[in-house]
């Protein structure tokens, strides 16, 4: 089998800019909602049969205790973050497991469940399904790997090496020093993708790395200069690692049949009507009678 993990904040945003505005019954803007049911039945229709979705609770975790300057929900637009909580009552309704985080990220949720998914002798193949670059991380070989729904870009642990210029278990320290303006992080001065990649393409993590550049076994253009930043700002980089890093042990799932998808709830009738697109019933219910 497959297992497939959506980030459900990310594909909510998505269709939040994406699709026109629509309400439903009770006038409420719910088109960010509708697109993202519409994309999951779509998956199913693809032959997804064990799926996850994780999604923000709340947009603030535990990391924003440890870097004042990590996101938060400033900023978002109020008839996108409206759309949060009713996405994973609507989802639930659709019979899919949803992992609702408050302390966590959606991302740990993901990299937790990909994780024991992974585990599993049953299962064939993890696909992690988001951009976000952080989750890099988790891919391994052809077993876990990251798929770009939007740009139908599939990113095995080769695909990763060639994108960032190291390997998954560098990733949490490539986004310490080039920063994660998606997350609120700016990363060591100076520190671009192209050096980051060729240093930690050599030393791996940051402990490794040489103080003195003259000690760098790798060209690096400016290596003075950025030997010199970092040795400055190593304690803070150390902290965005930290940021960076994907906790894996978040309670998401018991067994891999837990994520198995057996149609919807008589519920996801009703809100169907109410989101005024009964078709999405009728998709799910079709979908459910020829599994």
């Amino acid at each position: 089998m497959r297992v497939h993990l959506l980030d459900g904040t990310y594909e909510l945003f998505r269709h939040f800019y994406a699709m026109p505005k629509q309400t439903d019954r009770d006038g409420r803007e719910v088109a960010a909602i509708i697109g993202v049911l519409g994309s999951v039945l779509g998956m199913l229709e693809g032959g997804a049969t064990h799926l996850g979705v994780a999604t923000d609770h709340v947009i603030e975790s535990f990391r924003n205790d440890l870097w004042a300057g990590y996101k938060t929900s400033e900023g978002i637009e109020p008839e996108l973050l409206a759309q949060f909580h009713p996405l994973e009552d609507a989802l639930r309704a659709m019979g899919v497991v949803v992992w609702a985080m408050e302390e966590f990220e959606a991302d740990d949720a993901l990299a937790a469940a990909a994780r024991l998914a992974a585990a599993s002798p049953d299962v064939e193949q993890v696909i992690v399904c988001t951009p976000d670059k952080d989750l890099s991380q988790c891919v391994s070989g052809e077993r876990v790997v990251q798929f770009d729904r939007r740009k139908r870009e599939l990113r095995d642990e080769r695909g990763v090496v060639a994108r960032f210029g190291v390997g998954p278990a560098s990733i949490p320290d490539y986004l310490a020093l080039v920063g994660d303006s998606a997350d609120g992080f700016p990363g060591i001065p100076g520190w671009g993708e192209k050096a980051s990649g060729a240093v930690l393409g050599r030393y791996a993590h940051l402990e490794r790395i040489p103080a003195k550049s003259t000690e760098w076994t790798v060209p690096v253009r400016g290596a003075a200069r950025l030997a010199a930043a970092l040795e400055e700002n190593r304690t803070l980089a150390v902290l965005f690692r930290t940021l960076a890093t994907l906790r894996t042990d978040v309670p998401v799932f018991t067994s891999v049949d837990d994520l198995r998808w057996r149609g919807p709830q008589p519920a996801f009738e009703r809100l169907a009507q109410q989101l005024r697109v009964p078709g999405l019933w009728d998709r799910a219910r079709r979908i459910a009678l020829t599994d």
